[in-house]
């Protein structure tokens, strides 16, 4: 994967952009302003005509993503913090034998006091993942149809993991039974297919919940220039009775949906993995020597897009959104790719390794499901329509009777050329 060169220079933590003059502006017409250039600097710039435009900003980029206004940070995303842990409970409730269905509804669909945590303050919060999934400004706002059909597919995984997985959760699973099965030191439990619902469920959400919020949610114009947005923006008036700015807040909760767990959330990179969601796989394709830049180049976008919406530079700041949409649906183009590559390798053994396979096959199959949710640059698209990913999702389990039991590797290598030919990079670097 190419080293990602960012368009703007950057010296000394200051990014600077520059205006057009108007070559044709009689020297007469000239005028001088005093505050012609942001964030306070009243040193005389010289522009055309007679109203004066700014004709140089400067962006201070912080080393870390730190932002203070009047001595109190400015950076808030407790929303994002809140989902996250409710999505980490609900997984883990996932593999409880013992759980209904109700309550795993509940904890999907949360209603604010409702006893569906562990964790008080989640009980007590407004939040709830359902309400999210599926929720971006640029992708379903007009699109409630497929919108509905999401939330089905997650609350119909819920249903079988109860109704199919549970009840065999002592049988040895085999092809066309459901049941656990040995995966070395682990034991997956798995549906007559072979698929694990946790998993699927797991990898899923991070399409349909974090990247679809980050994506195609906040770090829109739709949702960052609503309403009087730009203007409050442009004159540093922050939210009623908070320190930000509602685009700041708005960007920041993109940030919160990659970094919402980390133990430093100005540094976050440094305990990268802190989350069972896309924080940690952006770790993990970070550890791949082929994408070994990936984890600085995602913070670094995100830092630079907040410094320019502080100096109201709204150019620089889409060109941050733009390559973080880039980096971000790599990811999950990167993992749908490595576990199918990896589910092949456990089956293609000698003796055929299927609690591994069927971990890392389920994980793909999130994986691909959340390929609807990605982001190509410079477009209103997904890299793959729900159709294409539902596609995707048929061919994986209809080699025969039994899904996954009768994968084939050709299936799984046809399916992961396929994928990565949409994206910078190829199978042999996504799947090692």
């Amino acid at each position: 994967m190419k080293n990602l060169t960012f368009a703007l220079l950057i010296i000394s933590g200051l990014v600077f952009t520059s205006c057009n003059s108007d070559d044709d502006t009689p020297p007469e017409e000239m005028t001088t302003c005093t505050d012609g250039i942001q964030n306070g600097d009243e040193t005389g710039v010289d522009c055309g005509g007679s109203a004066c435009q700014p004709c140089q900003t400067a962006i201070d980029n912080p080393a870390t993503f730190v932002f203070i206004r009047n001595g109190e940070s400015t950076v808030s995303f407790s929303g994002q913090t809140t989902r996250i842990l409710m999505g980490e409970e609900l997984i883990a409730k996932l593999k409880d034998e013992t759980t209904t269905e109700v309550i795993l509804d509940a904890m999907f669909a949360h209603e604010e006091g409702n006893n569906d945590f562990s964790d008080m303050d989640l009980n007590a919060s407004d939040k709830s993942i359902r309400s999210k999934t599926a929720a971006s400004n640029d992708f379903f706002s007009a699109n409630t149809a497929d919108q509905a059909l999401i939330r089905a597919d997650f609350e119909a995984w819920i249903k079988a993991q109860v109704d199919d997985v549970f009840p065999s959760w002592n049988t040895a699973a085999s092809a066309g039974v459901a049941g656990q099965i040995a995966d070395g030191s682990s034991t997956r439990y798995i549906n007559a297919q072979g698929l694990e619902y946790n998993q699927l469920i797991n990898k899923g959400l991070i399409g349909a919940l974090m990247v679809d919020q980050a994506l195609n949610n906040y770090l829109g114009t739709g949702v960052l220039d609503a309403g009087d947005n730009v203007a409050d923006n442009d004159a540093g008036t922050p939210v009623e009775g908070k320190p930000y700015t509602n685009m700041e807040h708005k960007w920041d909760e993109a940030y919160g949906y990659t970094y919402g767990l980390n133990a430093d959330e100005a540094n976050p990179n440094a305990d990268l993995g802190n989350d069972s969601f896309l924080n940690k796989y952006i770790g993990r394709v970070q550890g791949d020597d082929d994408f070994n830049t990936i984890a600085d180049d995602i913070f670094q976008a995100f830092k630079l897009g907040r410094a320019a919406i502080v100096a109201g530079d709204y150019t620089v700041r889409d060109e941050q959104a733009e390559i973080l949409r880039g980096l971000i649906s790599d990811v999950v183009g990167i993992r749908a790719v490595y576990y199918l590559q990896q589910g092949k390798n456990a089956i293609n053994q000698a003796t055929p390794d299927f609690g591994g396979a069927f971990h890392d096959l389920s994980e793909g199959y999130g994986f691909i499901y959340s390929l609807q949710f990605t982001r190509k640059p410079n477009t209103n698209e997904p890299y793959f329509t729900k159709a294409e990913v539902d596609g995707f999702l048929t061919d994986l389990l209809d080699d025969g009777a039994n899904g996954l039991w009768d994968v084939t590797p050709e299936t799984l290598d046809a399916i992961s050329e396929a994928i990565a030919a949409r994206f910078d990079f190829t199978v042999t670097q996504a799947g090692s």
